[in-house]
């Protein structure tokens, strides 16, 4: 009498398999870090408006603050990396026509730096838990992500190129607050209207669980 041949049962598929898969860049990641980055590059095609002959005030950040919104913190970082590296290979991608390597060690290169943690911190904002972007969220990562810790960046950058106070260069950065509330405002509506009207904008995939 011979035992039946029995079938070894599948493995039960790894609870981080979708998650791995879900982090893995493909095509489509890559050509929206690239569209990111040329937004940013384009807005700062009309040039822009010099404080006290250092640091001028851009419309670039506004495509920070879009990049990690709607690309969410990973890819978003991406694409400003990737723009701040053909910055650094000499293309002329930041206001003004600059570029190259001197860009970074100059007044505006820590703002300029900025930008990687900036999309960063937006994107775990407006995503936070892979939940559907709301406005007040968005208008918060906007505030937090791309002023604050940009700013936090850029001001010792700056004080420590032009060797001034800490505090007086602080203060002298008082005058991009307007313009950076208004940049956050604009591109809430922006998002916000893009999560009503196009939500495949979006990279990341928002939990439909309810709370």
């Amino acid at each position: 009498m011979t035992d039946s041949p029995t079938t070894a049962p599948a493995p039960a598929p790894s609870p981080t398999a979708p998650a791995a898969r879900s982090r893995r860049l493909d095509a489509t990641d890559l050509a929206r870090v690239a569209v990111f980055a040329a937004i940013v590059a384009v807005l700062g095609l009309p040039g822009g408006l010099s404080v006290f002959g250092s640091v001028p005030i851009t419309a670039q950040t506004l495509g920070v603050m879009l990049a990690g919104a709607i690309l969410g913190p990973w890819l978003g970082a991406l694409s400003m990396a990737v723009l701040l590296a053909l910055v650094a290979v000499g293309l002329p991608l930041l206001v003004g026509g600059r570029g190259g390597i001197a860009v970074f060690v100059g007044p505006s290169g820590g703002y300029a730096l900025g930008w990687i943690a900036g999309a960063l911190v937006i994107g775990l904002i407006v995503h936070a838990a892979h939940r559907k972007p709301v406005w007040w969220r968005t208008f918060l990562g906007m505030l937090v992500g791309g002023v604050l810790v940009i700013y936090a960046v850029g001001i010792p950058w700056q004080a420590a190129v032009t060797r001034l106070p800490l505090a007086e260069t602080a203060l002298t950065s008082l005058v991009f607050v307007p313009g950076d509330l208004v940049k956050a405002v604009l591109a809430t509506l922006i998002v916000m209207t893009l999560v009503r009207a196009y939500p495949r904008a979006f990279r990341r995939s928002w939990s439909t669980r309810a709370a």
